[in-house]
Formats: structure tokens, sequence, C-alpha cells
């Protein structure tokens, strides 16, 4: 049977050119960069010259790029990093002493974010509450997207950190980073006097990198986590940009590897492969992105057409170009799930790390949805093998899978039907 993969915002495959960029370091060029001999020599060059090239391609320095497995790590070694320089003495870098001793301006350091964000993000930031930090979590737009303004409203003295992604992994809506940016860059500047630190601005970028611009001059933020695997390069890993002068505290620590801010033996093919994974996407973003979105809004606009009572999650413009997230009222979406994968076609409920868990989507409900639209939330997202002719078999299969999910689900729709007049939605009938 013909896979017809529709999850790119979980993985993509490899592209071929970063397979052959990073072949010769398997088994030729296999050295440590730290060996001072020249097998370590040639895996440190090929380090350099990967790490100039992200650099160059997101506008940055090449001492700016940190390494790390991936984006949940960027993401941890971003918020955990601030969170431990804002707590932590100048010679500690381990131990986590009193807030008190060390500022004694900030009783409760404080961080935002939103309550859509990747768990890599929202974990971090659950933990540092149970340790005494502050964290405001914005409410976003029923459309999904964040208002630069609330940002500016919980902005204080006692902000550390701001950290609000990119593009969301779910639904797949575009946050105004470079708005936000200049709100906390001038709260910066208003507020010099008087504070010990900075607030740091952090954006999780990984689903963002392979169609929106990466420039971290024109985003205007200080720390920016990158992966590898939705990019059509390497899983495993990543990088951290953070800008010169931000200081942040490591935490892995060893062999003082990664400018001393995450030790480790560096891994040369992946590094290899994420810097030209990286390159392809960032030059073919436009001609991709406007190939993608031609297809989506066709998929959407023919789903709708075909399938009753589907409601489009996020808004409906200001989304990535591969990014379709609907849900479809009175069915489960694992269950859909499972039936389209019966019939050779991925797609995911939800974020990829969380896929094991039956709990409803967070991100549905942050944008004021019942359970109910939770639950049944289908999300497909196209990439670089997608043709139209795959989307005309998935819209052949999804209306008849619908209607006998349909009839054997638990789920009702009484709950649906009142949202949309609350709201003063139609809801369409067949």
């Amino acid at each position: 049977m013909k896979r017809i993969y529709l999850d790119h915002a979980a993985a993509t495959p490899m592209d071929q050119r970063v397979t052959e960029a990073m072949d010769p370091f398997w088994y030729e060029n296999f050295g440590n960069a730290g060996g001072l001999y020249r097998e370590g020599r040639t895996a440190k060059e090929a380090m350099d010259a990967a790490r100039k090239e992200i650099a160059h391609t997101i506008g940055a320095r090449p001492d700016e790029i940190i390494f790390t497995s991936g984006g949940t790590e960027s993401d941890n070694l971003a918020i955990f990093g601030t969170a431990r320089r804002a707590t932590a003495s100048s010679t500690s870098d381990v131990e986590f002493p009193k807030t008190s001793d060390v500022f004694p301006a900030i009783a409760r350091p404080h961080i935002i974010t939103t309550r859509f964000e990747h768990r890599a993000v929202l974990g971090p930031c659950e933990l540092l509450e149970k340790g005494g930090f502050e964290v405001t979590y914005l409410e976003v737009g029923n459309n999904g997207i964040i208002n630069p303004e609330d940002v500016k409203k919980a902005l204080r003295s006692e902000t550390i950190l701001v950290s609000i992604m990119y593009a969301n992994n779910e639904i797949g809506t575009i946050q105004p980073i470079a708005k936000i940016g200049k709100i906390i860059k001038e709260f910066n500047e208003n507020n010099a006097a008087g504070r010990s630190h900075k607030t740091y601005f952090h954006t999780d970028a990984c689903q963002a990198a392979g169609y929106l611009d990466l420039n971290v001059q024109n985003l205007g933020v200080d720390l920016m986590s990158i992966n590898g695997s939705k990019i059509y390069g390497p899983k495993g890993i990543g990088f951290l940009y953070k800008r010169s002068g931000v200081k942040i505290k490591p935490q892995m620590v060893g062999g003082g590897q990664e400018l001393r801010m995450r030790s480790g033996t560096e891994n040369i093919p992946l590094i290899a492969g994420l810097s030209k994974a990286l390159k392809i996407a960032q030059e073919e973003k436009n001609t991709e992105s406007k190939r993608l979105t031609e297809l989506r809004d066709y998929f959407i606009s023919e789903m709708m057409r075909r399938v009753p009572r589907v409601v489009l999650n996020g808004d409906a413009e200001r989304r990535l170009p591969n990014n379709i997230n609907v849900s479809i009222l009175g069915i489960e979406g694992e269950a859909l799930l499972l039936y389209l994968d019966s019939l050779g076609i991925a797609c995911g409920t939800g974020s990829a790390c969380t896929s094991e868990s039956l709990e409803p989507s967070h991100v549905i409900l942050a944008l004021g949805k019942p359970y109910e639209f939770a639950h049944s939330s289908i999300r497909f997202t196209l990439g670089r093998s997608t043709k139209k002719e795959d989307l005309e078999y998935v819209l052949e299969k999804l209306p008849g899978v619908v209607e006998w999910l349909r009839v054997v689900s638990p789920i009702t729709i009484k709950t649906a039907h009142n949202y949309f007049r609350k709201t003063e939605q139609l809801c369409p009938e067949k």
C-alpha cells in the first residue's frame, strides 16, 4: 500500500543533499574535534565551518551558536540557563543559592510565556514555579495569535525572561515576534536604571525554520532554538542562538565544549547535516512556502466542503504554509488517526512529543474551545514530497471514515452546537 505522509511537523525525512554532507564524517573524518592531531583538526575545521554557515544564515556571529541535541535541550538551556543566572553567584555553575543572596531586588524572578507553548518550554517553567519563580502565562486569542500589548503589560522589573514560540507546533499560527522584540528592547532601555539584569527574549523557532525569516537582528531575539528533524536534517541535533553579551549558566558540565555552555564530544556528522539542512531550508523557503500554501488552502476548502462540522483551529492566514489543524466534531482524533493509518495515511493529533498521552490538546484548550474540540482535533502537515494527488486520496477516504466514526463514537456534538451558538458561528450541516 502506498504511504502518504502528512506529519512533517513531527519529523521530516532526510534530504539526500544533507545525507551527502554528512557522509565523510562517519568513517573517513571521524576524529574528535578536541584532538590536536590531524583527525581532530579536520573534525574541528568541519565544525567551525558549519557553525559559521549557520551563523551567516540567521544573521549572527559564529560564537553565538551553541550546538545541542535538539529543540528540547535548546529550550531547556535557554530557560534554565537564564533562571540559574538569576539565582546563582558568579562563582557557582551548579548550586542554586537563595535568590535574595545574589540579587536582593529580585524577590521572585519573573518569567513570561504563553499557555500554548511546546512542552519543552512549559515543563521548565512549571518546574521553576515550584522552585519559587513567578510565571505569567499569557492567554492567546481564539485565532491562536498573541497580542504584543499583553506582553508589554506583563513586563515588570523582576522579569528575567520572555519565551514565546515563533510558530505553534500544533496549529501553526505565526506570532508577531519582531513586534514583541521591539517592546522588550524598549522596556530594557527605559528601565535600565537600578536594574541588576536585562529581560531576555527567547523564541522556539523549530517549526518556523523551514518557512519564515530567521534573521535574529530582524526578530530582536536574545535566544532562539532550532532543531534538525523539522527541516529535513538529522534527528538528535539542534542549536541555541545566544546573543553576544547574554549571560546564562550551562546545564551540562564536563569538558567545556561549546564555549563552556554545553559539555560533551561534538557530533560532527549531525552538525554538518544540520548546517546543510538549514541552508537549504532558508534558500528554498519562498518557493516551497508558495507551493504548500496553495495545497494547504485547497485541502482546507475541500475538506470543509466534503465533511460536515469541521472547524479550522487557528488563524486562516497567519499560519505556517504547511499546517492544517482542524477539529472534526463528533469523533475522537486518535480513532481517526488509526483508521487513516490503516488506509496508508499518516497524520497527527498534536505534538509528537506527547502523542502517547490521551490528555486533550492544551493548545486547542488555550484557544478557549471545549474539551470535545481538543479530543477531536487532527493535524495534517504537508512537506516537500506532498503532491495534490496525495491530498485527493485523503479527501476521497476521509468523508467515509468520519461518517463511520460518528456512528460509533461516544462523543456528543451537543457541546459543539452550544459553542457555535455562543460564538455566533454557524455549524454546517450535510
